[in-house]
């Protein structure tokens, strides 16, 4: 999910952005700072849109920079457990799937991509196939998932989402129109 954060900071302005009105010295240290970057319990920083910040600074001994109090508005992407999310297969691997989410990946253990167990992964060609044939998905393929599990990992600095398909209504687009379709002809029976 996007959204639009507003966080509090001391920035530190070097003296090369003296130059600049305060502001824009502060956005682009901000920017360096916080762009592509994971801040836990709010989620990884897109874009740094705009500052207010504190003309009053202060000085510390033995630094050259001068900080400002600043409050900034970022826009955000955080995914929600059980949230419902769209998006492209881009690595197909004897463990499971990566789905490209925008602006971040997320992982779909094998266990969750179909439900039944009889399912075949060829990493080569791209695609996992379940089913005896009927089902299968491709590298490209677009998918629908829901959020189950979201970890910060703080070594690698990065938002680790984890997927699953297994329910009703989730899977390839192509599926699931099958499944409102088929649903669809019993009502009408």
């Amino acid at each position: 999910m996007y959204k639009l954060v507003t966080l509090e900071d001391v920035v530190g302005i070097p003296p090369r952005l003296f130059d600049r009105p305060l502001e824009e010295a502060a956005l682009e240290v901000l920017r360096d700072t916080y762009e592509g970057r994971v801040v836990e319990g709010v989620g990884l920083i897109i874009s740094v849109l705009g500052v207010e910040v504190s003309p009053e600074g202060y000085l510390t001994y033995g630094d050259a920079n001068s900080y400002h109090e600043c409050r900034f508005t970022a826009l955000v992407f955080n995914a929600i457990p059980q949230e419902v999310v769209e998006g492209e297969v881009i690595l197909v691997e004897n463990v499971g799937i990566t789905v490209r989410l925008g602006v971040i990946d997320g992982f779909v253990h094998k266990s969750q991509i179909f439900p039944t167990r009889d399912v075949i992964y060829d990493r080569d060609q791209g695609i996992v196939i379940a089913e005896s044939g009927k089902r299968v998905i491709r590298r490209g393929d677009i998918v629908r998932a829901r959020v189950v599990g979201v970890s910060y990992d703080e070594v690698k600095g990065m938002l680790r989402v984890r997927l699953t398909m297994r329910q009703a209504y989730l899977g390839k687009l192509d599926y699931i129109r099958e499944q409102i379709e088929k649903r669809e002809a019993m009502k009408s029976e």
